[in-house]
C-alpha cells in the first residue's frame, strides 16, 4: 500500500499517467490509514511546531473527507508518509537545505492539486487539533 501510494506520488510529480494505478486503491479504509498517520506525525510536529503542522493536518482532514477522490487520498497519504519518513530521495541529514527541498516540492505539488478541497470546516478542524496539541494561543473575542 505504501509503495503503491509513493509510486503514485512520484508518477504524479513526473507528470505520468497515474489513473491505472488508482484502480488498486478503491477499497481502502482511508480513515483508518489517516488515523495511523496522525499518530506517526505527532512526534514530527512537536519538533517542527504549529506552523509546520497546520498544512499536514489540513491534508489529513482532506484525506478523511468522503468527498475526496481516491487519487487525491493516495497522493496525500504518500506525501504524509514521505514527509515523516526518515528515507528521502535527497537526505536532509547529508545535504541540509537541499535535502528539505524534495519534501517541499512534493508538498507544493500535492497542495496545488487539492487546495480547492481545503474548506473552512477543514481549516477549523486543523486549528482545533493544533489547539489540542500545542494549547490555545489566543482567545477569540466576539
Amino acid at each position: 500500500m505504501i509503495i503503491l501510494c509513493l509510486t503514485i506520488l512520484v508518477f504524479f510529480l513526473l507528470g505520468k499517467d497515474i489513473k491505472p494505478l488508482t484502480s488498486k486503491l478503491k477499497n481502502i479504509d482511508w480513515r483508518s490509514m489517516a488515523n495511523g498517520l496522525v499518530e506517526k506525525m505527532r512526534p514530527y510536529v512537536s519538533e517542527a511546531g504549529r506552523a509546520a503542522a497546520r498544512p499536514l493536518l489540513q491534508f489529513y482532514y482532506v484525506m478523511i473527507d468522503s468527498k475526496t477522490s481516491v487519487l487525491d487520498k493516495a497522493l496525500i497519504y504518500a506525501l504524509l508518509i514521505y514527509i515523516i519518513s526518515p528515507v528521502d530521495l535527497i537526505p536532509a541529514a547529508a545535504y541540509r537545505l537541499i535535502g528539505v527541498l524534495d519534501d517541499s516540492a512534493a508538498a507544493i505539488a500535492v497542495y496545488k492539486k487539492v487546495k480547492n478541497l481545503i474548506t473552512p470546516e477543514i481549516k477549523a478542524s486543523a486549528e482545533h487539533t493544533l489547539d489540542e496539541w500545542f494549547g490555545v494561543r489566543y482567545e477569540k473575542v466576539g
